[in-house]
């Protein structure tokens, strides 16, 4: 199976109740394709010479697709703005900026890619049980992109103080969808970590680079680590936090769902940490409880009495060998873990699936899906569901899908 094999073949549309009513905040509706929400950002205060805190958004839509969102910028501009990546339309005015708690939902439609008979009647026949029993509210694999070959991930020896650690992380550790420059500039990073005249000599002009350069200006027996994991960009230190409280947050949903539900009626499903308990066909009142259940989002602002949860959050933060006093960033002081709950699963509204040939692989079927989530919720999850699971339930030999997005 393939999914966005075309940038049309994932297509997002916020769902929003704002209206423009007046204000100080210009209000934008941005649509993009093949390129992120902070790239289109960076360009819009490129040609309109903003600064960066005027603007504000609700989420960050995929990068690799067709999607829809607002955009808010204080005291911005009357007018549109047209590239050849992505569209900024002029909507109205509003007293007060865009921010994630204005999104309802996001409206997903997807095609899916060179399946076979027996995956596509597989994801057909998942279709009722996910309209009837709901999904497991995991994060999915993009929400842990930084995450790279060591599988560490920056925001634990950033919360123990271990700065050294957390920048070798964020500027050295391999991935493996870095670029071929990518890679060699991480490996001149490991090769000269320690010696950085050396070190800033041999890398190309990056923000890297000055990184490294602040280091270099430093005694070589007093090397500033913290401050230089604080020149490190500020989103991107707050992705570090977003990717690692959610893998937190995932292992207490599996360890809930395993507590909760008998374990005929859960079953795994591989994600990019692991993998994680799905459920199948649920009866009405206990889908409804799980979609009424809420965890906590894990940090040190989060004061929970003795009990269950309580337990709950404490033996999956053991697992990485912290307590709950240490999810808190203590330099530098503009990054922050999130505080809040997020529900265990949720409902899938306006499911629908409609087969067809492939017209891009001969012979195989494809699979156009139309559903609204809940913001904040993945639709990569409903795709492993009714193409993982789904597979799962078969009794054929096939058993086995590339899940791999092209």
């Amino acid at each position: 199976m393939k999914i966005k094999r075309l940038p049309e073949d994932f297509q997002v549309e916020e769902l929003t109740a704002t209206n423009p009513d007046g204000g100080p905040f210009a209000l934008y509706r941005l649509t993009k394709r093949s390129i992120g929400t902070p790239e289109v950002v960076d360009e819009v205060v490129r040609r309109w010479k903003l600064p960066r805190h005027r603007i504000s958004y609700g989420g960050l839509k995929d990068k690799h697709a067709v999607t829809v969102q607002f955009v808010t910028i204080l005291n911005g501009p009357r007018r549109n703005l047209s590239q050849t990546s992505f569209e900024l339309v002029y909507a109205g005015q509003r007293d007060k900026s865009f921010t994630p708690h204005d999104i309802s939902g996001n409206r997903f439609r997807l095609v899916l890619r060179d399946l076979s008979d027996k995956a596509l009647n597989a994801a057909l026949q998942a279709l009722p049980e996910v309209q009837s029993s709901g999904l497991p509210n995991y994060f999915d694999d993009q929400r842990f992109g930084s995450v790279g070959v060591s599988g560490e991930f920056i925001a634990r020896p950033w919360c123990q103080g271990d700065y050294e650690r957390a920048l070798w992380l964020a500027l050295a550790d391999p991935h493996p969808d870095d670029r071929s420059e990518e890679r060699k500039q991480k490996a001149i990073l490991r090769e000269h970590w320690g010696r950085w005249p050396e070190c800033k000599a041999a890398l190309d002009r990056s923000h890297r680079r000055s990184i490294v350069a602040y280091l270099a200006d430093k005694p070589p027996d007093r090397p500033d680590y913290r401050g230089a994991f604080a020149r490190i960009k500020v989103d991107l230190r707050g992705l570090y936090l977003s990717a690692f409280q959610s893998c937190l947050w995932n292992r207490m949903l599996d360890r809930y769902l395993r507590s909760e539900l008998p374990a005929d009626l859960l079953h795994d499903v591989p994600l990019k940490l692991g993998p994680a308990p799905f459920f199948r066909q649920l009866d009405s009142e206990t889908a409804g409880c799980l979609q009424a259940a809420h965890l906590p989002l894990p940090s040190s602002r989060l004061h929970l009495e003795e009990g269950p949860m309580h337990s709950l959050v404490s033996n999956v933060l053991q697992e990485f060998g912290l307590e709950l006093r240490q999810l808190r960033v203590k330099y530098p002081r503009d990054s922050f873990f999130s505080k809040g709950q997020r529900a265990a699963a949720i409902a899938v509204d306006n499911l629908a699936g409609e087969p067809a040939d492939d017209d891009l692989y001969p012979g195989r079927k494809k699979l156009l899906l139309q559903f609204d989530l809940p913001r904040g919720s993945y639709a990569t999850i409903l795709v492993k569901r009714i193409t993982e699971l789904g597979l799962q339930s078969s009794v054929a030999p096939e058993s086995t899908i590339d899940a791999t997005p092209v």
